[in-house]
């Protein structure tokens, strides 16, 4: 049979089909993505699918040897407490926008188009850290301008 309203027992298979379709289509994460991921949504409502860096090691590797960061994805770093915290851009192979978030979940600081530092890493310079911040948020160099984001935005999860 070559018909997808196949029917089996006088069940019709179509309707369960749909739904797996659908279901497909969600923003949200699944499996083992879910696991370590967050949506953050811009101002423009714009959803960012996030790897949440939460481990010291994780934080430090960052964006390091990786060739891309896709459209509407980030890393999202989170921090024990306020403070500033400058970063840079050792080993990172693409331009990257750092934005700085603080406590109260709003736009502290942006680095646009952060370029890679491919040097040695004493001849790599820190970006930002001037602005109090408990987050950071890292997506493709050209994406906040592309956003609108601006230091003090609301930035919500």
């Amino acid at each position: 049979m070559n018909s997808l309203f196949y029917r089996s027992g006088g069940v019709a298979l179509l309707p369960a089909l749909m739904f797996c379709l659908l279901a497909s289509c969600s923003d949200e994460p699944t499996g083992v993505d879910a696991l370590n991921t967050k949506t953050l949504i811009l101002p423009d409502g714009t959803k960012v699918l996030c790897e949440v860096m939460l481990r010291p090691e994780d934080m430090a590797r960052g964006m390091m040897h990786r060739d891309q960061l896709p459209p509407k994805r980030g890393l999202f770093f989170v921090h024990d407490r306020p403070g500033p915290y400058p970063y840079w851009m050792h080993n990172v192979k693409v331009p990257l926008d750092i934005i700085w978030i603080s406590p109260d979940r709003r736009v502290a600081e942006i680095s646009a188009d952060t370029p890679p530092c491919l040097k040695e890493p004493d001849q790599c310079p820190n970006y930002g850290g001037r602005a109090l911040a408990q987050y950071v948020l890292e997506m493709a160099g050209g994406s906040a301008k592309l956003h609108g984001l601006k230091p003090g935005d609301p930035v919500n999860w």
